[in-house]
C-alpha cells in the first residue's frame, strides 16, 4: 500500500544513483570548470553496495514503489551493474526496471544488461550535430559513440528506447527538429526537458530556458503532432503524437509548467540518502542505521515518517518568486539523478 506525503502525494517510484562518476561534463549538471576530470568522487565505502541497494529496493517495494529506475552519475560506469539489476528483478513488487545512461559505454554493455534482466533504457543526447554535442557534453566526446549505443540497444531488444534532450536557448535549441526527425524515424520515444536550475554550479538563467511550448510550435512547423492524454496520473510529460501515428514526443516543463503536484518519486543517492525533490538542499540518511544494525521495520519507519513530512514543491515557489532560482546550496545531481 502506498503511502502518502502532506499533499496525498504516493510513493511510486524510486531512482537510484548506482555512482556519482561520469564521464561526461555536461554544463547543466557537471561544469568541467568545477568538476575538472581530476574531480574526487565519493570513495568506494561510503557508495551503497548492491546488497544494500537490494534491501532497500525489498524495504521501499512494501512502502508502495513499483518502478525502478537506476541512475548516476553515469550509471555504467559502475563496474558489473548487470549484477544488481538481476538482484532487482527478484524483488516482489517491482514491475520496471529501467536505467538511464549517456549511452558511451553501452556498445559494450547492452547484451549483458538486456540478460540481467533491464526491461527498457532511457539515452541522454541533446543534439545530433557533432560539434553542439561536443559543447554540451563538455569533454568533446563525438555523437557517433552514443548512436553506437542506441543501436547496440536496439540490437539486443531493450524497448522501447526513451531519449532525453535538455532544451538549452542558444545553445542546441536550433537542433531540435533534426533529433525529433531522428526519433520518428527509428521509433524512438523522445522526451524534451526544460533547462533547469538544478545543483550550485551550472550558472542557470531563466532567459536560456526554452519553454515547452515554444519547441511544440518549432517541431509543428516542422512535422505534424497532435496532444495525447497521460499513460498514468503521475506521468509528468506532457504527450503529442506524430499524426500519422508513427511515434510520440514528450515535453517537461519543471519551469514553466511545474508538476510538482504529481511528483510521486523519491531518490536513493550514491551514499544512502533519501532525497525527495530533485532539487532538495539534504537528504535523510538511511546508510548509517542499516550499518549499524538497523531492522528492515525501523528502516522503513524512518523512510515512511520521512514521506509523510514531505512537502517539497520547489518548482511551483520557484515559477511564482523568482527567474533566479534558488539560493539555498542544492544536492548535485549527479548524486541523485534526473
Amino acid at each position: 500500500m502506498n503511502i502518502i506525503d502532506k499533499f496525498n502525494r504516493p510513493l511510486k517510484d524510486l531512482r537510484i544513483s548506482v555512482t556519482d562518476k561520469c564521464n561526461f561534463r555536461c554544463p547543466y549538471c557537471m561544469p568541467k570548470e568545477t568538476f575538472g576530470m581530476a574531480y574526487k568522487f565519493l570513495p568506494k565505502e561510503d557508495i551503497l553496495s548492491f546488497e544494500e541497494i537490494t534491501r532497500f529496493a525489498n524495504i521501499f517495494s512494501q512502502l508502495g514503489v513499483d518502478k525502478i529506475r537506476l541512475t548516476g552519475g553515469e550509471p555504467l560506469l559502475r563496474m558489473n551493474v548487470n549484477e544488481l539489476i538481476q538482484m532487482l528483478t527478484s524483488v516482489e513488487g517491482i514491475k520496471d526496471i529501467a536505467l538511464t545512461t549517456n549511452a558511451y559505454l553501452l556498445p559494450k554493455q547492452a547484451q549483458k544488461l538486456k540478460d540481467a534482466g533491464l526491461r527498457r533504457i532511457t539515452i541522454s543526447l541533446d543534439s545530433l550535430d557533432d560539434e553542439v554535442f561536443k559543447h554540451m557534453n563538455g569533454v568533446g566526446f563525438s555523437v557517433d559513440r552514443v548512436l553506437s549505443g542506441i543501436s547496440a540497444a536496439q540490437k539486443v531488444g531493450l524497448d522501447p528506447i526513451k531519449v532525453n534532450c535538455v532544451v538549452q536557448k542558444g545553445v542546441n535549441d536550433h537542433t531540435i527538429v533534426d533529433l525529433a526527425k531522428y526519433c520518428k524515424d527509428n521509433n524512438f520515444i523522445l522526451r524534451f526537458i526544460e533547462y533547469m536550475d538544478v545543483g550550485n554550479q551550472n550558472k542557470w538563467d531563466f532567459k536560456q530556458v526554452v519553454p515547452s511550448q515554444e519547441i511544440v510550435r518549432i517541431i509543428k512547423d516542422a512535422l505534424d503532432i497532435r496532444p495525447l492524454g497521460k499513460n498514468y496520473p503521475e506521468e509528468v510529460a506532457d504527450r503529442y503524437e506524430y499524426s500519422d501515428g508513427s511515434g510520440e514526443i514528450g515535453l517537461i516543463s519543471s519551469v514553466t509548467k511545474p508538476f510538482c503536484s504529481q511528483c510521486s518519486r523519491a531518490r536513493l543517492s550514491t551514499d544512502g540518502k533519501l532525497v525527495t525533490c530533485l532539487f532538495a538542499t539534504g537528504g535523510i540518511d538511511l546508510k548509517t542505521p542499516m550499518r549499524a544494525g538497523a531492522t528492515d521495520a525501523e528502516l522503513t519507519n524512518l523512510i515512511r515518517s520521512s514521506w509523510n513530512m514531505r512537502e517539497d514543491r520547489y518548482s511551483e515557489e520557484r515559477s511564482t518568486t523568482s527567474n533566479a532560482g534558488s539560493s539555498k546550496d542544492k544536492i548535485e545531481m549527479f548524486h541523485i539523478g534526473g
